[in-house]
């Protein structure tokens, strides 16, 4: 396919990061001043808050869901509800953000990481099975990307050895895994607003879920364990204040109601861009499950560096010079090699909970994951949101196709 001539001209791309490539507007300009000038900013008084966990619940199809304040909260909470002993092992993906990690030590919970697929970059029944032990409490699955975990063998596995899923469906806004929806699948969702995601607050995390018990666990711990509403309310253990203001839950409301054209608009334009990108050597677009779909929030390639001469990163670089900003093996390192992890600098000079550890829990080292770095080592991560339009989509995919064609091999 000839290059077109976009590739002439220098052209600024849709950023997540400012108005050029969300969808803020009327609806929650609306929403949010009806907050202000209701005076009421708190979602223990207010409508919005409220509003929001219904219209979010009957969007997924899930019996709860409640806001917080990040999707580190998120995570915070669901891990709570599944209530550690100190030294429990939670699994969880080799290649997450620090905001899904930090929670679980917090908690007094050994990370334990599971292997990747290198081509999706997600866990698989087959890599969980491999690290289960006795002090194995719950699972954790991050749908990387937009693009689902294969749920059904994961979900088999869970109940076989009776531990709770929770998915970390942060960048997974309305994918589907048959006929469910990401984070409707596990025992408990969790859901970031944070700016660059699907729907956003600037800040902000959903979870939700269809258990009774599990939904009134989360509730408590979101609102410090108070029981609002009971009887006799009492705080009735150990928990935070992660409640957001009626301004997020306003904007997130707004969101929502754009959340379906904003999927939609990612999907068309990801369908143009993997059929423009057809033929090219050295380059693959992502593997999606046949029952599965993907909502793209962003767009990975796998780049064999035996075909194309310095990989990801000299791809990116020569992305860079057309204003195309992408991130060449995403974090570059699993964050079980960040200082943290591999010092123990937790709690001042305790270690905990590594202290707590079986012997063989913590084998934080690279060469413990050789899928894991296979997979960072080809992945190369590109923008993408639903603000993208067919010649931007173009624009990328001919100096994708300019760059492998300068350095093919």
């Amino acid at each position: 396919m000839t290059p077109s001539a976009t590739t002439e001209r220098l052209m600024m791309l849709p950023s997540d990061q400012d108005s050029t490539g969300r969808t803020f507007g009327e609806e929650e300009i609306r929403y949010v001043t009806e907050a202000l000038n209701s005076g009421t900013l708190t979602t223990t008084k207010g409508k919005f808050g409220k509003m929001l966990e219904k219209a979010f619940a009957e969007k997924l199809g899930a019996k709860y869901a409640y806001a917080c304040t990040s999707g580190s909260a998120a995570i915070h909470i669901a891990v709570a509800t599944v209530n550690p002993n100190p030294g429990d092992e939670i699994i969880t993906t080799s290649i997450t953000d620090m905001g899904a990690l930090s929670p679980l030590m917090y908690r007094g919970v050994v990370p334990v990481f599971a292997e990747v697929d290198p081509k999706t970059l997600n866990v698989t029944a087959e890599t969980i099975a491999a690290k289960i032990s006795e002090r194995t409490k719950a699972i954790i699955v991050t749908h990387l990307f937009g693009n689902p975990c294969v749920m059904d063998p994961i979900m088999a596995l869970a109940k076989e050895h009776n531990l709770p899923v929770i998915e970390d469906s942060a960048q997974t806004f309305l994918a589907k895994c048959g006929d469910k929806y990401a984070g409707t699948i596990g025992d408990i969702g969790c859901f970031s607003l944070q700016q660059g995601k699907h729907m956003t607050t600037g800040e902000g995390g959903m979870v939700v879920t269809n258990d009774d018990n599990i939904a009134r666990h989360m509730f408590l711990y979101i609102n410090k364990a108070w029981g609002y509403g009971d009887a006799n309310a009492d705080h009735y253990f150990m928990a935070l204040n992660y409640r957001v203001s009626e301004l997020q839950a306003a904007v997130a409301l707004g969101q929502l109601e754009k959340l379906d054209n904003t999927v939609s608009s990612r999907q068309t334009t990801a369908a143009m861009f993997e059929e423009l990108l057809k033929g090219i050597d050295g380059i693959e677009t992502p593997v999606i499950e046949d029952n599965a779909t993907h909502v793209y929030w962003k767009y990975c390639l796998t780049v064999d560096d035996g075909k194309i001469e310095g990989g990801s990163p000299a791809l990116a670089n020569l992305l860079k010079e057309k204003n195309i900003f992408s991130a060449p093996r995403y974090i570059v390192k699993p964050a079980f090699m960040c200082q943290v992890f591999q010092e123990k600098n937790t709690l001042g000079d305790s270690q905990f909970p590594f202290n707590l550890a079986r012997e063989g829990a913590v084998d934080y080292a690279m060469e413990n994951y050789p899928l894991t770095e296979k997979a960072l080592h080809d992945v190369l991560v590109l923008p993408w949101n639903e603000k993208y339009t067919e010649e931007h989509v173009r624009y990328i995919a001919d100096n994708v196709r300019i760059a492998a064609s300068k350095l093919r091999k």
